[in-house]
């Protein structure tokens, strides 16, 4: 009976603890999940990460977006379940790909005349030229920006941001949010100068 049926009519039994629906659902959804999984895996790679840990979490994205979503003209939820599943995926890639205390030892977010990475395209955001005594990080001032990264920037910002402070390259992000380099780019400056005005008002 409910295999017939579309998401919003799965999607109101599953409201009514159907659990049949829920798992007609799960199943849909499943070989999604399993292919952007293994798309993204290869950046999780000696990190003691395993495919299976990703596909949990596309799981788990899965199901955030079946109990979140409401049903509008505006977005239909196969384009709302993909965002919750890749954004619950990244932010375990991210978790799994920091370099503990990194950004407390040797970086600094706002530098304003980076070098080009590739391609005309790359900023860096960590850079360790200027005098320590009056531009490194200090634990305060990181949590500082931390702050900030959680208050001011977009979902997607938060997401580029991150993976750039944890060492992943620009055309790794580009991969992994599935945009272009260039994008990812003008993404990070956007970051840098609204972290920047923040900062300024202290």
């Amino acid at each position: 009976m409910y295999r017939d049926l579309n998401d919003y009519e799965l999607i109101s039994y599953v409201s009514e603890d159907n659990e049949e629906a829920n798992n007609i659902l799960f199943e849909k959804y499943k070989p999604l999940i399993i292919d952007r999984s293994k798309k993204l895996f290869k950046y999780c790679m000696n990190k003691g990460v395993e495919l299976n840990d990703l596909v949990l979490e596309g799981m788990l994205g899965l199901n955030d977006a079946i109990v979140s979503f409401k049903d509008t003209k505006d977005v239909i939820f196969y384009t709302y379940a993909l965002k919750c599943i890749n954004s619950r995926i990244i932010t375990f890639i991210i978790k799994s790909g920091r370099l503990k205390n990194k950004v407390l030892n040797d970086s600094i977010f706002l530098e304003l005349n980076s070098q080009d990475e590739s391609n005309n395209y790359g900023k860096n955001l960590v850079d360790n030229s200027y005098n320590p005594e009056n531009v490194l990080l200090k634990e305060e001032s990181v949590q500082e920006i931390m702050n900030i990264i959680d208050t001011v920037l977009s979902d997607f910002e938060r997401e580029v941001i991150n993976l750039k402070i944890n060492g992943f390259k620009y055309k790794e992000i580009a991969d992994i949010t599935g945009k272009d380099i260039k994008s990812i780019d003008n993404c990070i400056q956007r970051c840098k100068s609204k972290i920047k005005e923040e900062l300024d008002k202290f």
